[in-house]
Formats: structure tokens, sequence, C-alpha cells
């Protein structure tokens, strides 16, 4: 299954939360968010079905090895361009904004382009 930029995001932010916190519920996925439950709840069972996550009888949810593959990818991408357009100039709010956009249109050629670039000429 294909995920859509949606779907990414809200690997992502599972991936983010999992790490701030003990156990992630649909609920805390809302309002990390500020989306609806219900938006969430049909997400989550979208996500279920193609094998992204697990949830448990207490609502806890984790991410699959795909999952957890998916949302890292995006969240790197995420956290090396806030970085890099911050570098450049940019104020957080609009790198990061920006970022979040990008991470997901980005190619794997370019963005590992832009990795190797970093390694090679780090920006100071």
């Amino acid at each position: 299954m294909a995920l859509l930029e949606s779907g990414e995001m809200y690997l992502e932010t599972i991936l983010v939360l999992s790490q701030k916190k003990t156990a992630v519920r649909s609920i805390d996925v809302a309002e990390e968010m500020a989306f609806s439950k219900p938006s969430v709840s049909r997400a989550m069972g979208i996500l279920k079905d193609g094998g992204y996550i697990r949830i448990d009888t207490l609502g806890h949810i984790t991410l699959t090895d795909d999952g957890r593959a998916v949302a890292e990818r995006i969240y790197e991408r995420h956290r090396i361009l806030t970085e890099i357009l911050m570098r450049l100039g940019v104020d957080e709010k609009t790198a990061t904004d920006d970022a979040c956009k990008m991470e997901h249109y980005i190619s794997d050629t370019s963005f590992s382009a832009i990795k190797a670039h970093l390694r090679e000429h780090p920006i100071r």
C-alpha cells in the first residue's frame, strides 16, 4: 500500500510522540496534529490495515517495522531540511513549516545528495 502525505504525517507524529510518551493513543495524535478524533480514528484504521501500526486492546498505538521505517525516513528528512533552512537564515517556524512540506516530495536521490553534500561541506 503506497502512503499518501497524510499517512506519512501520521506515522511521523506517532514516532515523535512515542519518543516523549510511554504509550501513544489516538487522542494524543489528534491533539498533536489538531485533527478531529473521527479523522484520526479513520486514519489509524487505514494505517493498521496497511500494516504500518498495531493497536492493542487498550488503544495503545505502536509502529510496525514497516511503519517505523517510513516514520524514521520522513522524520530524518524533516530534521535535516529544517536545520539546513535555519542555517541559511530562515526563522525556525518558517523552516519547520517548509521542511514539513518538502519532506514528502523530495526524491530519495536529491535527499541523498543533500546528505552527502552536508557530510563533505558542513554548514557552519
